[in-house]
């Protein structure tokens, strides 16, 4: 596969991607200039659960499963599993940027897979040279992560009433940051 074609291919796995949508063509170039090539066999794993989280992952070819597994090759934990199949243009770990947060889920190759790394340096430099972008870029990742904290907050709520998950919320809220560091 020549440059041209590569370079092609790459920029519609990003311009196809949900995550960056609020991004014009020329601002998802420039993001695009920051990502890494990475190959991946069928079976190897991308990144483990509580693994720490360093970066995204856009895929260009092959399927991801993200798993809760805990421990690979329990019987009774493989059948509690929540199962997620990714295609391209998928991406997945994008909450890992920019937060101290450890991985909630493992990310295993289901195929040959080809992913567009993005990562905590890269977004340091993409911060730098285009402030802008890096600012569209975290308002997706709030946007996402709010939702998230709705729906688990409901989850919480339907589980143990909404006076747990007001507890849970303050708590989380009010809690020491210096025990992340």
């Amino acid at each position: 596969m020549n440059k041209l074609t590569q370079i092609k291919q790459q920029l519609s796995i990003v311009s196809g991607s949900k995550f960056l949508k609020n991004l014009t063509t020329a601002e998802r170039y420039e993001f695009l200039q920051l990502c890494h090539k990475r190959g991946y066999k069928q079976s190897e794993y991308v990144f483990y659960r509580n693994d720490p989280g360093t970066g995204m992952y856009f895929i260009q070819e092959g399927k991801i499963e993200l798993t809760s597994e805990a421990d690979a090759g329990d019987e009774e934990t493989e059948q509690n599993n929540n199962r997620f199949l990714l295609n391209p243009p998928n991406s997945f770990g994008a909450l890992t940027i920019g937060y101290n947060l450890r991985r909630k889920y493992t990310a295993k190759c289901v195929s040959d897979c080809q992913l567009l790394g993005f990562f905590q340096p890269d977004f340091e430099v993409l911060r730098d040279r285009h402030p802008q972008i890096a600012v569209k870029f975290l308002q997706t990742l709030t946007n996402i992560a709010l939702r998230q904290l709705e729906q688990a907050t409901f989850a919480i709520e339907e589980l143990s009433g909404y006076e747990r998950a007001l507890q849970i919320q303050f708590e989380a809220y009010y809690e020491d940051d210096s025990k992340d560091s």
